[in-house]
């Protein structure tokens, strides 16, 4: 190489959450593996920035030091917390989350939610004793999340959230998004998103279920929160048990049904409905290696993270089986059913569950996202996550494309049959639940 060529240099773009300590040499400078978020979304960094003094205990918390003596109680709006998103003002901010149609990318919002739901745990499970061992606060799940209307980029945006139920060990956070439009004064925004989160807190040395702050809500509609969070916590417990024995005791004439139209297309592929499609001929799958900048405060891949990828590879998924540009309408219970560590070969597995036409002008998209954790030196694969998402097709999409159909899934197994039934029964029971309200 020429002696005399010039090098460009090139430096961090991210700002140190330690700008107290930024140098090599200070002792009290924190090591680079202990800074977490660093390399997720903007609002992951200032929240970083607004739970720097509770989270730098949880960064290298002393295991040896003993646990919460006393439960305290706390209030939702002790863990309220907002995010305001300057878009109209912000020209960089506004191109971070842009999507193609210039809305909001909704992979990047579901990392902000995981980040604020995480902050609003840490907030209400905090006692603010620098003697005690902090709590491991990890997301459970994903109970529901709705997107009411289509959220732009060019808007600001406001997200909120607290606590509205607590369990032993566990915490339900609700998160709602609003964004004003010219119709509505500041005083009324819309909800544009609803979002329900389950954290579950764990010893920090033990590794076993620990139990956290009591809530006590204050106004009508926090008891009402808490009250529906407890029925949902119930359900969710009477499905667990109950679920199978329905499936043996009721299902089974469904259940032939639906394989009786997956066999026509496995012993006879010619004389199928060509308005009917195999579940296994819809899947699509991504792989990756998780990598540090990917990691969370605990050190594991971060939830967001993971539901970002899940995102959009169900979109993609959508968009490939729809033949049209997919519109995203919900997420459905998301289960973590097992951590993700840095350096984990992850596989994120992708079908079309089911497909509903009830209404034509809006038929739904049901897509089941599975990611394993895939160890080939061990011969080893784990589920560690399942995502359900619901999606439709854009208008604008459906009315330039004469004769739109979207196609029926059908299964070629039992387990797949299965499958399709559990999540249409619960569905079902969703929307029986809404009416009722």
């Amino acid at each position: 190489m020429d002696s005399n060529s010039s090098f460009i240099p090139v430096a961090s773009t991210f700002t140190s959450p330690f700008e107290g300590s930024p140098r090599p040499e200070d002792p009290a400078r924190k090591p680079l593996s202990l800074w977490p978020g660093m390399y997720h979304s903007p609002v992951t960094n200032a929240l970083w920035e607004a739970r720097s003094r509770i989270f730098e205990r949880m960064l290298d918390p002393n295991v040896d030091a003993p646990p919460q003596s006393q439960l305290l109680t706390r209030t939702p709006s002790q863990s309220r917390t907002s995010i305001l998103y300057n878009f109209s003002t912000d020209y960089v901010l506004r191109e971070q989350y842009r999507d193609p149609w210039n809305e909001v990318r909704i992979g990047k919002l579901l990392e902000d939610l995981d980040a604020l739901a995480g902050t609003i745990s840490v907030k209400h499970c905090s006692d603010e004793d620098s003697m005690t061992r902090p709590l491991l606060l990890v997301t459970a799940a994903v109970d529901k999340m709705v997107l009411k209307k289509p959220i732009s980029v060019d808007v600001d945006l406001k997200m909120v959230g607290a606590v509205i139920w607590v369990g032993r060990s566990s915490i339900e956070i609700q998160l709602e998004v609003t964004q004003p439009t010219n119709e509505c004064s500041d005083a009324s925004e819309p909800i544009a998103l609803t979002a329900n989160f389950i954290f579950v807190a764990r010893d920090s040395k033990t590794g076993k279920a620990a139990p956290v702050n009591r809530l006590t809500p204050e106004t009508e509609q926090e008891k009402l929160l808490c009250e529906e969070a407890e029925a949902r916590h119930e359900l969710r417990k009477r499905k667990r048990g109950n679920y199978r024995k329905e499936i043996e005791n009721g299902e089974v004439n469904r259940l032939e049904a639906l394989l009786a139209e997956g066999r026509i297309f496995c012993d006879m592929p010619a004389l199928a409905d060509r308005d009917t499609i195999l579940l296994r001929d819809t899947r699509l799958e991504h792989s990756l290696i998780c990598q540090p900048q990917q990691r969370n405060i605990h050190g594991r891949i971060f939830g967001g993270f993971l539901m970002h990828r899940a995102f959009e590879l169900a979109f993609s998924t959508a968009y490939a089986f729809a033949g049209m540009m997919p519109c995203f309408l919900e997420v459905d219970h998301v289960d973590f059913l097992r951590p993700v560590d840095v350096g984990d070969f992850l596989r994120f597995k992708s079908c079309i569950l089911y497909t509903e036409f009830e209404t034509t002008d809006r038929p739904l998209i049901n897509v089941e996202v599975v990611a394993h954790v895939t160890r080939p030196e061990l011969r080893s694969s784990e589920v560690s996550n399942k995502f359900y998402f619901t999606f439709t097709v854009r208008p604008e999409a459906k009315a330039t494309k004469n004769g739109f159909r979207i196609r029926k899934v059908v299964p070629a197994t039992e387990e797949e049959a299965r499958r399709i039934l559990e999540r249409m029964d619960l569905e079902s029971l969703q929307v029986a639940k809404n009416m009722k309200k």
